[in-house]
Protein backbone atom coordinates (compact mmCIF):
# COMPACT_ATOMS: atom_id res chain seq x y z
CA UNK A 1 0.00 0.00 0.00
CA UNK A 2 2.33 2.70 -1.25
CA UNK A 3 -0.31 5.37 -0.90
CA UNK A 4 -0.25 5.00 2.89
CA UNK A 5 3.46 4.50 3.43
CA UNK A 6 3.98 7.92 5.03
CA UNK A 7 1.38 7.45 7.74
CA UNK A 8 2.56 6.99 11.30
CA UNK A 9 2.01 3.41 12.51
CA UNK A 10 -0.40 2.73 15.36
CA UNK A 11 1.27 1.96 18.67
CA UNK A 12 -1.82 1.88 20.92
CA UNK A 13 -5.11 0.70 19.45
CA UNK A 14 -7.03 1.96 22.48
CA UNK A 15 -6.10 5.61 21.87
CA UNK A 16 -4.74 5.88 18.32
CA UNK A 17 -6.75 3.64 16.05
CA UNK A 18 -6.30 3.99 12.30
CA UNK A 19 -8.25 1.71 9.96
CA UNK A 20 -5.64 2.29 7.23
CA UNK A 21 -2.84 0.86 9.35
CA UNK A 22 -1.40 -2.26 7.62
CA UNK A 23 -1.91 -4.38 10.76
CA UNK A 24 -5.61 -3.48 10.86
CA UNK A 25 -6.01 -4.07 7.12
CA UNK A 26 -4.36 -7.49 7.33
CA UNK A 27 -6.46 -8.78 10.25
CA UNK A 28 -8.73 -6.47 12.26
CA UNK A 29 -10.46 -9.18 14.29
CA UNK A 30 -7.89 -9.54 17.13
CA UNK A 31 -7.92 -5.74 17.44
CA UNK A 32 -11.71 -5.68 17.61
CA UNK A 33 -11.68 -8.44 20.23
CA UNK A 34 -9.20 -6.52 22.38
CA UNK A 35 -11.23 -3.32 22.08
CA UNK A 36 -14.52 -5.01 22.98
CA UNK A 37 -12.94 -6.45 26.13
CA UNK A 38 -10.73 -3.56 27.22
CA UNK A 39 -11.89 -0.36 25.53
CA UNK A 40 -15.23 -0.83 23.73
CA UNK A 41 -15.60 2.92 23.11
CA UNK A 42 -12.18 3.83 21.72
CA UNK A 43 -11.08 7.36 20.82
CA UNK A 44 -8.49 8.41 18.24
CA UNK A 45 -7.33 11.89 17.29
CA UNK A 46 -6.80 10.92 13.68
CA UNK A 47 -9.00 12.41 10.95
CA UNK A 48 -9.99 15.27 13.21
CA UNK A 49 -11.14 12.95 16.01
CA UNK A 50 -13.16 9.76 15.92
CA UNK A 51 -14.78 7.38 18.37
CA UNK A 52 -15.11 3.69 17.55
CA UNK A 53 -18.06 1.69 18.89
CA UNK A 54 -17.21 -2.01 18.93
CA UNK A 55 -19.90 -3.69 21.06
CA UNK A 56 -23.11 -4.83 19.39
CA UNK A 57 -25.36 -3.03 21.89
CA UNK A 58 -23.58 0.32 21.44
CA UNK A 59 -23.57 0.01 17.66
CA UNK A 60 -27.31 -0.75 17.59
CA UNK A 61 -28.14 2.14 19.92
CA UNK A 62 -26.16 4.66 17.88
CA UNK A 63 -27.60 3.42 14.59
CA UNK A 64 -31.12 4.10 15.85
CA UNK A 65 -30.30 7.56 17.27
CA UNK A 66 -30.28 9.51 14.02
CA UNK A 67 -31.01 12.80 15.80
CA UNK A 68 -27.73 12.52 17.72
CA UNK A 69 -25.57 10.58 15.27
CA UNK A 70 -26.10 12.11 11.84
CA UNK A 71 -25.46 10.38 8.52
CA UNK A 72 -24.40 13.55 6.74
CA UNK A 73 -20.83 12.19 6.74
CA UNK A 74 -20.44 8.43 6.40
CA UNK A 75 -16.91 7.98 5.03
CA UNK A 76 -14.01 8.97 7.27
CA UNK A 77 -11.53 11.12 5.39
CA UNK A 78 -9.07 13.94 5.85
CA UNK A 79 -11.54 16.19 4.01
CA UNK A 80 -15.14 15.25 4.88
CA UNK A 81 -17.21 14.23 1.90
CA UNK A 82 -19.81 16.96 2.40
CA UNK A 83 -17.04 19.53 1.89
CA UNK A 84 -16.43 17.88 -1.47
CA UNK A 85 -20.09 18.37 -2.29
CA UNK A 86 -20.68 14.65 -2.06
CA UNK A 87 -24.16 14.41 -0.56
CA UNK A 88 -25.78 11.17 -1.72
CA UNK A 89 -29.46 10.60 -0.99
CA UNK A 90 -30.73 8.73 0.93
CA UNK A 91 -27.60 7.59 2.78
CA UNK A 92 -26.40 11.13 3.64
CA UNK A 93 -29.84 12.44 4.59
CA UNK A 94 -31.39 11.94 8.02
CA UNK A 95 -35.07 11.39 8.84
CA UNK A 96 -37.61 12.74 8.16
CA UNK A 97 -36.26 13.97 4.77
CA UNK A 98 -34.52 10.63 4.35
CA UNK A 99 -37.84 8.79 4.19
CA UNK A 100 -39.01 10.12 0.80
CA UNK A 101 -35.67 9.42 -0.87
CA UNK A 102 -35.52 5.89 0.51
CA UNK A 103 -39.13 5.19 -0.44
CA UNK A 104 -38.23 6.28 -3.96
CA UNK A 105 -35.82 3.37 -4.38
CA UNK A 106 -37.69 0.68 -2.47
CA UNK A 107 -39.70 -0.71 -5.44
CA UNK A 108 -36.50 -1.41 -7.34
CA UNK A 109 -35.09 -3.56 -4.52
CA UNK A 110 -38.07 -5.52 -3.23
CA UNK A 111 -37.64 -9.30 -2.99
CA UNK A 112 -39.88 -9.73 -6.06
CA UNK A 113 -38.00 -7.14 -8.11
CA UNK A 114 -34.66 -8.55 -7.02
CA UNK A 115 -35.64 -12.12 -7.95
CA UNK A 116 -36.10 -10.99 -11.56
CA UNK A 117 -32.35 -10.39 -11.73
CA UNK A 118 -31.47 -14.02 -10.99
CA UNK A 119 -31.31 -15.14 -14.66
CA UNK A 120 -29.05 -12.20 -15.43
CA UNK A 121 -26.75 -12.98 -12.50
CA UNK A 122 -26.56 -16.62 -13.57
CA UNK A 123 -25.73 -15.54 -17.09
CA UNK A 124 -22.92 -13.31 -15.81
CA UNK A 125 -21.48 -16.03 -13.56
CA UNK A 126 -21.72 -18.64 -16.31
CA UNK A 127 -19.85 -16.36 -18.70
CA UNK A 128 -17.07 -15.72 -16.19
CA UNK A 129 -16.74 -19.42 -15.39
CA UNK A 130 -16.64 -20.21 -19.09
CA UNK A 131 -13.69 -17.83 -19.44
CA UNK A 132 -11.90 -19.66 -16.63
CA UNK A 133 -12.44 -23.14 -18.02
CA UNK A 134 -9.61 -22.97 -20.49
CA UNK A 135 -7.13 -21.29 -18.14
CA UNK A 136 -4.49 -22.97 -16.08
CA UNK A 137 -3.97 -19.78 -14.08
CA UNK A 138 -6.50 -17.38 -12.57
CA UNK A 139 -7.33 -15.28 -9.52
CA UNK A 140 -10.66 -16.01 -7.86
CA UNK A 141 -11.00 -12.41 -6.65
CA UNK A 142 -10.10 -10.36 -9.70
CA UNK A 143 -11.48 -12.68 -12.37
CA UNK A 144 -14.69 -13.76 -10.68
CA UNK A 145 -15.76 -12.07 -7.44
CA UNK A 146 -14.92 -8.54 -8.57
CA UNK A 147 -16.56 -8.94 -11.94
CA UNK A 148 -20.04 -10.00 -10.83
CA UNK A 149 -21.40 -6.93 -8.96
CA UNK A 150 -19.87 -4.55 -11.49
CA UNK A 151 -21.53 -6.35 -14.39
CA UNK A 152 -24.86 -6.49 -12.54
CA UNK A 153 -24.66 -2.76 -11.78
CA UNK A 154 -23.71 -1.94 -15.38
CA UNK A 155 -26.83 -3.76 -16.57
CA UNK A 156 -28.92 -1.95 -13.98
CA UNK A 157 -27.57 1.36 -15.29
CA UNK A 158 -27.91 0.31 -18.91
CA UNK A 159 -24.24 0.96 -19.73
CA UNK A 160 -21.72 -1.27 -21.60
CA UNK A 161 -20.18 -4.07 -19.59
CA UNK A 162 -16.73 -2.91 -20.65
CA UNK A 163 -17.22 0.14 -18.44
CA UNK A 164 -17.05 -2.01 -15.28
CA UNK A 165 -13.23 -1.98 -14.93
CA UNK A 166 -13.47 1.79 -14.64
CA UNK A 167 -16.03 1.37 -11.87
CA UNK A 168 -13.44 -0.65 -9.94
CA UNK A 169 -10.75 1.96 -10.51
CA UNK A 170 -13.01 4.76 -9.35
CA UNK A 171 -14.05 2.90 -6.22
CA UNK A 172 -10.45 2.07 -5.37
CA UNK A 173 -9.41 5.70 -5.81
CA UNK A 174 -12.39 7.07 -3.90
CA UNK A 175 -12.53 4.62 -0.98
CA UNK A 176 -8.91 3.51 -0.55
CA UNK A 177 -6.80 6.46 -1.69
CA UNK A 178 -9.22 9.38 -1.42
CA UNK A 179 -9.68 9.38 2.39
CA UNK A 180 -5.98 10.17 2.86
CA UNK A 181 -5.44 12.05 -0.41
CA UNK A 182 -7.98 14.87 -0.91
CA UNK A 183 -6.84 15.67 -4.45
CA UNK A 184 -7.56 12.11 -5.59
CA UNK A 185 -10.95 12.26 -3.83
CA UNK A 186 -11.86 15.49 -5.67
CA UNK A 187 -10.70 14.24 -9.07
CA UNK A 188 -12.46 10.88 -8.72
CA UNK A 189 -15.68 12.47 -7.50
CA UNK A 190 -15.67 14.85 -10.46
CA UNK A 191 -15.05 12.03 -12.96
CA UNK A 192 -17.81 9.87 -11.53
CA UNK A 193 -20.32 12.73 -11.44
CA UNK A 194 -19.43 13.73 -15.00
CA UNK A 195 -20.00 10.18 -16.21
CA UNK A 196 -23.33 9.80 -14.37
CA UNK A 197 -24.61 13.26 -15.35
CA UNK A 198 -23.85 12.52 -19.00
CA UNK A 199 -25.57 9.16 -18.69
CA UNK A 200 -28.67 10.78 -17.18
CA UNK A 201 -28.74 13.54 -19.82
CA UNK A 202 -28.47 11.07 -22.70
CA UNK A 203 -31.08 8.76 -21.23
CA UNK A 204 -33.73 11.50 -21.24
CA UNK A 205 -33.81 11.24 -25.02
CA UNK A 206 -32.70 7.62 -25.43
CA UNK A 207 -34.79 5.57 -23.02
CA UNK A 208 -34.07 1.99 -21.96
CA UNK A 209 -37.03 0.47 -20.23
CA UNK A 210 -36.29 -1.54 -17.12
CA UNK A 211 -33.05 0.02 -15.95
CA UNK A 212 -32.68 2.13 -12.83
CA UNK A 213 -31.91 5.35 -14.72
CA UNK A 214 -35.21 5.27 -16.58
CA UNK A 215 -36.97 4.34 -13.36
CA UNK A 216 -35.55 7.42 -11.60
CA UNK A 217 -36.41 9.67 -14.55
CA UNK A 218 -40.05 8.72 -14.03
CA UNK A 219 -40.06 9.41 -10.26
CA UNK A 220 -41.11 12.50 -8.31
CA UNK A 221 -40.69 13.88 -4.80
CA UNK A 222 -43.29 16.42 -3.63
CA UNK A 223 -44.78 16.36 -7.16
CA UNK A 224 -41.46 17.45 -8.69
CA UNK A 225 -39.47 15.27 -11.05
CA UNK A 226 -35.91 14.53 -10.01
CA UNK A 227 -33.23 16.73 -11.54
CA UNK A 228 -30.27 15.31 -13.43
CA UNK A 229 -28.05 16.14 -10.45
CA UNK A 230 -30.33 14.30 -8.01
CA UNK A 231 -30.44 11.25 -10.26
CA UNK A 232 -26.66 11.25 -10.77
CA UNK A 233 -26.07 11.42 -7.01
CA UNK A 234 -28.43 8.50 -6.45
CA UNK A 235 -26.60 6.47 -9.10
CA UNK A 236 -23.31 7.45 -7.45
CA UNK A 237 -24.58 5.89 -4.24
CA UNK A 238 -25.61 2.70 -6.02
CA UNK A 239 -22.08 2.33 -7.36
CA UNK A 240 -20.47 2.88 -3.96
CA UNK A 241 -22.90 0.77 -1.98
CA UNK A 242 -23.52 -2.06 -4.43
CA UNK A 243 -20.25 -2.94 -6.11
CA UNK A 244 -17.25 -2.90 -3.77
CA UNK A 245 -19.23 -4.22 -0.81
CA UNK A 246 -20.69 -7.19 -2.65
CA UNK A 247 -17.51 -8.27 -4.40
CA UNK A 248 -15.72 -8.09 -1.04
CA UNK A 249 -18.35 -10.37 0.50
CA UNK A 250 -18.12 -12.84 -2.41
CA UNK A 251 -14.32 -12.78 -2.25
CA UNK A 252 -14.26 -13.42 1.51
CA UNK A 253 -16.64 -16.35 1.01
CA UNK A 254 -14.46 -17.87 -1.70
CA UNK A 255 -11.36 -17.43 0.43
CA UNK A 256 -13.07 -19.20 3.32
CA UNK A 257 -14.07 -22.12 1.09
CA UNK A 258 -10.55 -22.31 -0.33
CA UNK A 259 -9.11 -22.70 3.17
CA UNK A 260 -11.86 -24.81 4.78
CA UNK A 261 -12.32 -27.96 2.71
CA UNK A 262 -14.90 -29.45 5.10
CA UNK A 263 -17.23 -26.49 4.53
CA UNK A 264 -16.56 -26.58 0.80
CA UNK A 265 -17.52 -30.25 0.61
CA UNK A 266 -20.73 -29.62 2.55
CA UNK A 267 -21.82 -26.96 0.06
CA UNK A 268 -20.88 -29.15 -2.89
CA UNK A 269 -22.98 -31.99 -1.49
CA UNK A 270 -25.89 -29.83 -0.33
CA UNK A 271 -26.53 -26.61 -2.23
CA UNK A 272 -29.63 -25.99 -0.10
CA UNK A 273 -27.21 -25.02 2.67
CA UNK A 274 -25.80 -22.12 0.63
CA UNK A 275 -28.30 -19.42 1.78
CA UNK A 276 -27.55 -20.22 5.43
CA UNK A 277 -23.83 -20.26 4.69
CA UNK A 278 -24.09 -16.86 2.99
CA UNK A 279 -25.60 -15.35 6.14
CA UNK A 280 -22.74 -16.77 8.19
CA UNK A 281 -20.14 -15.44 5.77
CA UNK A 282 -21.79 -12.03 5.98
CA UNK A 283 -21.64 -12.17 9.78
CA UNK A 284 -18.11 -13.49 10.15
CA UNK A 285 -16.56 -11.44 7.35
CA UNK A 286 -18.74 -8.33 7.40
CA UNK A 287 -17.20 -6.15 4.70
CA UNK A 288 -18.36 -2.70 5.83
CA UNK A 289 -18.25 -0.31 8.75
CA UNK A 290 -19.94 3.08 8.54
CA UNK A 291 -19.41 6.44 10.18
CA UNK A 292 -21.75 8.97 11.73
CA UNK A 293 -21.17 12.48 13.05
CA UNK A 294 -22.10 13.40 16.61
CA UNK A 295 -24.41 16.42 16.42
CA UNK A 296 -23.92 17.26 20.09
CA UNK A 297 -21.78 16.31 23.05
CA UNK A 298 -23.03 12.96 24.28
CA UNK A 299 -22.01 9.70 25.94
CA UNK A 300 -21.89 6.08 24.88
CA UNK A 301 -21.65 3.54 27.70
CA UNK A 302 -20.44 6.32 30.00
CA UNK A 303 -17.70 7.45 27.62
CA UNK A 304 -17.77 11.01 26.23
CA UNK A 305 -18.27 11.68 22.52
CA UNK A 306 -17.65 15.24 21.37
CA UNK A 307 -19.86 17.11 18.94
CA UNK A 308 -18.52 17.13 15.39
CA UNK A 309 -16.44 13.95 15.79
CA UNK A 310 -16.71 10.86 13.67
CA UNK A 311 -18.56 8.02 15.40
CA UNK A 312 -17.75 4.66 13.84
CA UNK A 313 -20.35 1.90 13.84
CA UNK A 314 -18.02 -1.10 13.64
CA UNK A 315 -20.41 -3.73 12.27
CA UNK A 316 -17.60 -6.31 11.76
CA UNK A 317 -16.86 -6.10 15.48
CA UNK A 318 -20.52 -6.14 16.51
CA UNK A 319 -21.01 -9.31 14.48
CA UNK A 320 -18.36 -11.09 16.54
CA UNK A 321 -19.59 -9.87 19.92
CA UNK A 322 -19.91 -12.86 22.32
CA UNK A 323 -22.80 -11.11 24.05
CA UNK A 324 -24.84 -11.56 20.88
CA UNK A 325 -23.39 -14.68 19.24
CA UNK A 326 -22.38 -18.07 20.53
CA UNK A 327 -18.87 -19.07 19.39
CA UNK A 328 -18.57 -15.75 17.54
CA UNK A 329 -15.14 -16.32 16.03
CA UNK A 330 -16.09 -19.66 14.52
CA UNK A 331 -17.64 -19.78 11.07
CA UNK A 332 -20.59 -22.16 11.37
CA UNK A 333 -22.17 -22.41 7.93
CA UNK A 334 -25.30 -24.03 9.41
CA UNK A 335 -25.78 -21.37 12.13
CA UNK A 336 -29.56 -21.14 12.48
CA UNK A 337 -29.95 -18.00 14.60
CA UNK A 338 -27.99 -15.24 12.93
CA UNK A 339 -29.07 -11.69 13.75
CA UNK A 340 -26.07 -10.06 12.13
CA UNK A 341 -25.78 -6.42 11.12
CA UNK A 342 -23.64 -6.79 8.00
CA UNK A 343 -26.19 -4.67 6.10
CA UNK A 344 -26.42 -2.06 8.83
CA UNK A 345 -29.17 -1.25 11.30
CA UNK A 346 -31.95 1.27 11.69
CA UNK A 347 -33.27 3.74 9.13
CA UNK A 348 -30.19 3.44 6.94
CA UNK A 349 -30.10 -0.33 6.68
CA UNK A 350 -28.87 -1.30 3.21
CA UNK A 351 -31.56 -1.04 0.54
CA UNK A 352 -29.80 -3.52 -1.72
CA UNK A 353 -29.45 -6.35 0.80
CA UNK A 354 -31.78 -8.64 -1.19
CA UNK A 355 -29.74 -8.15 -4.34
CA UNK A 356 -26.41 -8.64 -2.54
CA UNK A 357 -27.66 -11.89 -1.00
CA UNK A 358 -28.83 -13.14 -4.38
CA UNK A 359 -25.52 -12.31 -6.05
CA UNK A 360 -23.62 -14.12 -3.30
CA UNK A 361 -25.84 -17.19 -3.38
CA UNK A 362 -25.70 -17.59 -7.15
CA UNK A 363 -21.97 -16.85 -7.31
CA UNK A 364 -21.10 -19.45 -4.66
CA UNK A 365 -23.50 -22.09 -5.98
CA UNK A 366 -22.09 -21.91 -9.50
CA UNK A 367 -18.50 -21.67 -8.27
CA UNK A 368 -18.57 -24.83 -6.16
CA UNK A 369 -20.23 -26.69 -9.00
CA UNK A 370 -17.38 -25.75 -11.31
CA UNK A 371 -14.53 -25.92 -8.76
CA UNK A 372 -15.52 -28.33 -6.00
CA UNK A 373 -11.89 -28.82 -4.97
CA UNK A 374 -10.69 -25.24 -5.09
CA UNK A 375 -7.78 -24.63 -2.72
CA UNK A 376 -5.32 -21.87 -1.86
CA UNK A 377 -1.68 -22.58 -2.44
CA UNK A 378 -0.11 -19.33 -1.25
CA UNK A 379 -1.89 -17.68 1.67
CA UNK A 380 0.82 -15.02 1.87
CA UNK A 381 -0.17 -13.74 -1.56
CA UNK A 382 -3.72 -12.81 -0.47
CA UNK A 383 -4.16 -9.04 -0.30
CA UNK A 384 -6.95 -6.96 1.25
CA UNK A 385 -8.52 -3.59 0.61
CA UNK A 386 -8.17 -0.76 3.10
CA UNK A 387 -10.79 1.69 4.29
CA UNK A 388 -14.48 1.32 5.05
CA UNK A 389 -14.81 -1.80 2.90
CA UNK A 390 -12.56 -4.78 3.58
CA UNK A 391 -12.31 -7.86 1.43
CA UNK A 392 -9.68 -9.87 -0.46
CA UNK A 393 -8.43 -8.10 -3.56
CA UNK A 394 -6.40 -11.06 -4.70
CA UNK A 395 -6.90 -14.80 -4.13
CA UNK A 396 -4.08 -16.14 -6.29
CA UNK A 397 -2.60 -19.55 -6.91
CA UNK A 398 -5.66 -21.66 -6.53
CA UNK A 399 -5.35 -25.42 -6.96
CA UNK A 400 -7.73 -28.27 -7.72
CA UNK A 401 -6.99 -31.93 -7.18
CA UNK A 402 -7.80 -34.10 -10.18
CA UNK A 403 -8.07 -37.22 -8.04
CA UNK A 404 -10.78 -35.69 -5.88
CA UNK A 405 -13.32 -35.28 -8.66
CA UNK A 406 -14.36 -37.41 -11.64
CA UNK A 407 -12.99 -36.51 -15.01
CA UNK A 408 -15.48 -34.90 -17.37
CA UNK A 409 -16.58 -36.97 -20.33
CA UNK A 410 -15.53 -35.70 -23.72
CA UNK A 411 -18.58 -36.03 -25.96
CA UNK A 412 -17.45 -33.61 -28.68
CA UNK A 413 -14.88 -30.96 -29.48
CA UNK A 414 -16.55 -28.43 -27.23
CA UNK A 415 -15.63 -30.50 -24.20
CA UNK A 416 -11.96 -29.95 -24.96
CA UNK A 417 -12.28 -26.43 -23.55
CA UNK A 418 -13.17 -27.97 -20.22
CA UNK A 419 -10.73 -30.83 -20.17
CA UNK A 420 -7.54 -29.43 -21.68
CA UNK A 421 -5.75 -28.50 -18.45
CA UNK A 422 -2.02 -28.38 -17.96
CA UNK A 423 -0.84 -31.07 -15.54
CA UNK A 424 1.96 -29.96 -13.25
CA UNK A 425 5.02 -32.18 -13.37
CA UNK A 426 3.86 -34.15 -16.42
CA UNK A 427 3.66 -33.84 -20.16
CA UNK A 428 0.62 -31.93 -21.43
CA UNK A 429 -2.45 -34.07 -21.86
CA UNK A 430 -3.07 -35.20 -25.40
CA UNK A 431 -6.31 -34.22 -27.01
CA UNK A 432 -8.69 -37.10 -26.35
CA UNK A 433 -10.75 -38.88 -28.92
CA UNK A 434 -14.49 -38.22 -28.83
CA UNK A 435 -16.58 -40.27 -26.41
CA UNK A 436 -13.65 -41.28 -24.25
CA UNK A 437 -12.79 -40.47 -20.65
CA UNK A 438 -9.55 -38.86 -19.68
CA UNK A 439 -7.19 -41.19 -17.84
CA UNK A 440 -7.71 -40.98 -14.13
CA UNK A 441 -4.89 -39.03 -12.60
CA UNK A 442 -4.00 -38.20 -9.03
CA UNK A 443 -1.88 -35.30 -10.15
CA UNK A 444 -2.52 -31.70 -9.15
CA UNK A 445 -3.89 -28.99 -11.34
CA UNK A 446 -2.54 -25.50 -10.69
CA UNK A 447 -4.70 -22.46 -11.24
CA UNK A 448 -3.06 -19.10 -10.46
CA UNK A 449 -4.00 -15.52 -11.05
CA UNK A 450 -2.87 -12.63 -13.17
CA UNK A 451 -5.56 -10.15 -12.18
CA UNK A 452 -6.09 -8.90 -15.73
CA UNK A 453 -8.94 -6.61 -16.63
CA UNK A 454 -10.92 -6.27 -19.81
CA UNK A 455 -10.21 -3.12 -21.84
CA UNK A 456 -12.16 -0.07 -20.80
CA UNK A 457 -14.22 2.08 -23.11
CA UNK A 458 -16.13 4.89 -21.49
CA UNK A 459 -19.79 5.59 -21.91
CA UNK A 460 -18.85 8.89 -23.48
CA UNK A 461 -16.23 7.24 -25.78
CA UNK A 462 -13.46 9.23 -24.22
CA UNK A 463 -10.20 7.75 -23.17
CA UNK A 464 -9.94 7.76 -19.42
CA UNK A 465 -6.82 6.53 -17.69
CA UNK A 466 -7.17 3.04 -16.30
CA UNK A 467 -4.61 1.56 -14.01
CA UNK A 468 -4.28 -1.75 -12.25
CA UNK A 469 -4.04 -1.59 -8.54
CA UNK A 470 -2.87 -3.71 -5.68
CA UNK A 471 -3.37 -3.22 -1.94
Amino acid sequence: MAELSNREPVTDWHSDLDHFDPEFVADPYPIYEDLRGQCPVAHSDRYGGMTWLTKASDVAAAASSTEIFSSRRTIISEVPTDRLGLILPPINIDPPDHTDHRRLLLPFFTPKATAEWEPTIREICAGLLQELQGKTEFDAATEYAQEIPGDVTARMLGVPLHDTPQFRTWLHDLLEIGPTNPSVARETTAEMMDYLLQLTYERRSDTKEGDVVQYLLDQSIDNERLSDDEIARTLFLLLIAGVDTTWSAIGSSLLHLATHPEDRRRLVENKDLIPTAVEEFLRAYSPVFIARVAEEDTEVSGCPVSAGEWTVLAFPSANRDPELFDRPDEVLIDREENRHSAFGLGAHRCLGSNLARLEMQVALEMWVQQFPDFELTDSGAVTYSAGHVRGPRSIPRARRSLAASPRPRCVDDRCWRICSYEVVGARPLRRPSPRRYHPAADRELTLAGNGSMRPYASHRRQALKMHRYTV
